[in-house]
């Protein structure tokens, strides 16, 4: 350009040069900006001549009045100054290039801020003109001059032509309102946003394309590429209030955001009333103009918080009460299905008949659907009817309790509901005389909660500690139905096999007066058994087992109530012994076990729906509010807690639990030991040998562990055998010689010692082991050195007998494996515990520990866990100690127990 602006002017150059003329790219003016910030010179082929780079040029259409005509051409500004008519030329579509030649020759170029149309560069370069005829001057100047000046720039350089002043784009919202009408239960507001840009007679759509706008530029430098886009981000201030209405900004984000009420649509519900009385007043300070049609009703906002209060009253359901809820704002009562289903609906706000209408952001308002949610499951209900509930879900009613502002209350309901949540203890209830008992003061606590849930036909879980006497306390209130009803069905306890005995001959001792009976055979060949057996019985205990195999016989009869013992043996929701314990017909139900949870929240719904049917209501609902957020390491902080602290108010009034440090300080104290045994090194290398190998085989398999599961854990308990000695192992992989003397287990020479220094003492000890075929090594052993023991496990045909020798006897040993006796079993005859390989699930160690510490134990007992160092076994102490203190938060404090073993789980055990 700088060359052929020499050449114009008729100068002397070099032929080696580059014409920016046909430059087409813009990308040559950041170029020439860097050179000028560089200090690189810009010359002309003349050695006195100057270029120089400007800002910014402007190719504009220029009027003129000739004669009573108007004449169109082309003129030139570059930084501001007019050009000289002929001294401009064109650098592509995207700038000028200016020469002067005096009063010394000077080029300048500059770009232009958009592309030059084709026809208006033209004009520039060859002086065209246009002739506007003088009887069209008016309709130019009126409706085509303020296009031509937006979409081009348009000027009178000389000032004949007076321009209109140019208007900017103006945003028009046409507001059209529809009150309700039958059949249509809504108001309604059509929304029409149109832009109406300098005079022209067809409004452009508030997102619409604009193809003879998209540029807007004039002498006076405007440039907006989109009208809307001028004012949305201003017209997105007005919230309505949103921090008192709740609902997300005026401008929502996109799909699923809510309406964007920028753009054309209808608004219904209650956002009409917010359009109406927050948004719609708003729009004139931001420039809109509005234009309101049909009839726009009043609407009145009511804005204080709500005032919630909740009733009971007798319902015509037998032992059912009728919760009321009743919520009003501003003194206003809401009528309640609209507003429930308002709040089902996830509405942000509702608005009454009256024209009235509030926001449903307070919290209040989302605790308030979360319970609802609850109690829809408790009965067939429908939101114009009151909620129906029973004693069962005073833990429910405490929550509404605690979200209303007022209460309201039944006599009888209090009473009951007070009593479940402790507020009023049940009372001193005198214990029957036909107890031969002193009930201890939580013995006795027990036995008149126990009293007062079958009482008002409510069921629940007695999880004391082990070793309180929970047996005594539920045979104490069995004495006191019997002696207030004795004419009614008798009671039914279901006890493991091995504990059956025991409430017998616990029964004999404590309350001879009641006539128990045990049933220990199927009906298969006495069919009438079952039936005979409860006729002449206060309480028939039997096993489940025998209530699984027979569970026609036991479904087909009465009872006045169903006591499980050890009731973690209905754990499994889908198990048959649950389904029968589940039909049984029993108006009372209680569950007494001292381990409620062993594996996770399953163990305490499967519970529940037995003793109180719809508590924590359907597993899969249960499932959603509990156990998969709970679950979940999403789940944080207070959230967390809040939610755990939840489950535990609705449990709490039907579940009992005492721990024996909060309630025995006169038990003799427990010292616990872990004591680490190392290996020998021919067990170690073998060890090592077969840990390389299972690992390799088990790490490929647990990212399917529902799959696999069974051969995961036939390698685990290969590993766990062979942790407590190489002889459990059938064919242990070995490339010894056949005649290679056995590898000794230190375990075993251990406890022999310990066994040994024992009985020199008089003392007695239990021994724990998950194996049986170890605890026939140790009877072998036990045997060759003489030393005197008792074995239980679950081949043992005469319980009963073993145990009363080892009571009466004075064997120093009883070994016994962890699942035969590790529960029902009173031993305080022992005073040291030996577990001999560790468990994962804690619950299963603290049965067994607490066989002999427990009510009765005078001498303070020492339990020894031995684990094998540097094996899988320190891995399973390690995820065990986790889940006691996960147990102890849920079921003694504030937390959740975990769910069965996980991948990681067994990743860390084979770490």
């Amino acid at each position: 350009a700088l060359h052929r602006a020499g050449q114009l002017a008729g100068l002397p150059g070099e032929s080696d040069w580059l014409h920016l003329d046909d430059f087409r790219s813009p990308l040559l003016w950041p170029l020439l900006q860097q050179a000028a910030a560089l200090d690189i010179a810009f010359v002309t082929g003349k050695r006195e001549g100057g270029a120089v780079l400007g800002t910014q040029a402007q190719v504009l259409l220029d009027v003129a009045r000739h004669d009573d005509a108007v004449v169109i051409g082309a003129s030139a500004v570059l930084d501001g100054r007019p050009v000289v008519p002929g001294a401009a030329r064109m650098i592509g579509d995207h700038g000028v290039y200016v020469f002067r030649e005096s009063p010394e020759f000077t080029v300048a170029v500059a770009p232009t801020p958009a592309p030059v149309p084709e026809d208006q560069r033209r004009m520039l370069l060859d002086g065209t003109r246009i002739t506007v005829p003088t009887a069209e001057v008016d309709e130019f100047l009126a409706d085509w001059s303020p296009r031509l000046r937006g979409a081009l720039g348009l000027v009178s350089s000389d000032g004949s032509v007076e321009l209109p002043e140019r208007t900017p784009p103006e945003l028009v919202l046409t507001a059209t309102f529809e009150p309700a009408r039958a059949p249509r239960t809504d108001d309604r507001v059509h929304l029409h946003w149109r832009w109406h840009v300098d005079g022209r007679k067809d409004p452009v759509s508030l997102h619409g394309p604009l193809p003879d706008l998209s540029v807007l530029r004039a002498a006076d430098n405007v440039a907006v590429s989109d009208p809307a886009a001028a004012v949305e981000p201003a017209a997105s201030a007005p919230q309505a209030d949103d921090a008192g209405l709740g609902g997300p900004p005026v401008r929502a984000a996109g799909p699923g955001g809510g309406l964007d009420w920028f753009q054309d649509g209808t608004i219904d519900g209650a956002d009409v009333a917010v359009f109406a009385n927050e948004f719609l007043p708003e729009l004139p300070s931001l420039g809109v103009r509005t234009v309101v049609q049909g009839e726009r009703l009043d609407y009145e906002r009511l804005s204080g918080r709500p005032h919630i209060r909740v009733t009971t009253m007798p319902s015509d359901k037998h032992d059912w009460f009728d919760l009321g809820i009743i919520v009003s704002v501003n003194g206003k009562q809401i009528p309640f299905t609209p507003l429930l289903t308002a709040l089902a609906g996830r509405q942000r706000r509702l608005k009454l008949v009256d024209n009235s209408y509030l926001s449903l952001a307070d919290p209040a308002f989302d605790r308030l659907k979360e319970l609802i949610d609850e109690a829809r499951d408790l009965d067939e209900w429908e939101p114009d009817q009151p909620i129906a509930v029973t004693p069962l879900h005073a833990g429910l009613w405490t929550e509404f309790d605690l979200l209303a502002d007022e209460t309201s209350h039944d006599e009888r309901w209090q009473a009951i509901a007070s009593g479940l949540l402790g507020a009023t203890p049940p009372g001193d209830l005198p214990v029957p005389d036909t107890v031969h008992a002193d009930l201890r003061p939580y013995q006795h606590a027990g036995y008149a909660w126990l009293s007062f849930l079958v009482t008002h036909g409510i069921g629940g879980v007695l999880a004391d500690d082990m070793g309180l006497g929970k047996t005594l306390q539920v045979l104490a209130m069995v004495a006191a139905r019997r002696a207030a009803e004795p004419d009614a069905p008798p009671f039914l306890v279901v006890a493991p096999t091995s504990v059956v005995g025991n409430w017998s001959a616990e029964a004999a001792k404590f309350v001879p007066s009641l006539r128990v009976a045990t049933v220990t055979s199927t009906s298969l060949k006495d069919p009438g058994l079952v039936a005979r057996t409860a006729s002449q019985a206060d309480v028939v205990v039997t096993s489940y087992a025998l209530l699984r195999l027979d569970a026609q016989a036991w479904t087909g009869l009465p009872w006045s109530a169903l006591v499980l013992d050890e009731a973690q043996f209905v754990k499994n929701p889908q198990s048959q012994t649950h389904r029968v314990a589940s039909e049984l017909q029993a108006p009372v139900k209680f569950a007494i076990t001292g381990t409620p949870l062993e594996n996770g929240l399953t163990d305490l719904w499967a519970l529940f729906h037995i003793v109180a049917p719809g508590l924590l209501s359907t597993w899969t609902r249960f499932g959603d509010d509990y156990v998969k957020p709970l679950a979940s390491p999403d789940l944080r902080g207070e959230a967390r807690q809040e939610l755990t602290a939840r489950l535990r108010r609705r449990i709490r009034p039907l579940m009992l639990r005492r721990t024996k440090e909060a309630v025995a300080a006169d038990l003799p104290p427990k010292q616990e030991q872990v004591v680490r045994v190392t290996l020998d090194p021919a067990h170690r290398e073998l060890y090592e040998r077969t840990l390389n190998r299972e690992r390799l085989k088990v790490l490929d398999l647990i990212d399917d562990l529902s799959k696999n599961r069974m051969i995961v854990f036939r390698s685990l308990t290969l590993l766990r055998m062979l942790a407590l000695s190489p002889a459990l192992v059938s064919s242990p992989p070995s490339d010894s010689d056949v005649s290679a003397p056995p590898i000794p287990s230190a375990k075993l020479d251990l406890l022999l010692d310990e066994l040994e220094q024992l009985a020199a003492e008089g003392r007695r000890a239990l021994v724990f082991s998950q194996f049986t075929s170890f605890l026939r090594m140790v009877s072998d052993a036990l045997d060759a050195r003489g030393i005197g023991y008792e074995y239980l496990d679950g081949s043992t045909r005469k319980r009963p007998e073993v145990i009363e020798r080892f009571r009466q006897g004075t064997a120093p040993a009883f070994l016994i494996s962890l699942k035969a006796g590790g529960f029902g079993l009173t031993l305080t005859e022992a005073d040291t515990v030996f577990v001999l390989d560790p468990w994962w699930n804690p619950a299963a160690e603290s049965q067994a520990v607490d066989r002999t510490h427990r009510i009765g134990q005078t001498r303070s007992v020492s339990v020894q866990r031995f684990i094998a160092e540097d094996t899988i076994e320190e891995k399973v102490l390690a995820l065990a100690a986790r889940k006691a203190e996960l147990f102890a938060t849920m079921i003694d404090d504030d937390a959740l127990f975990a769910d069965d073993l996980t991948a990681d789980d067994i990743r860390s055990l084979l770490a």
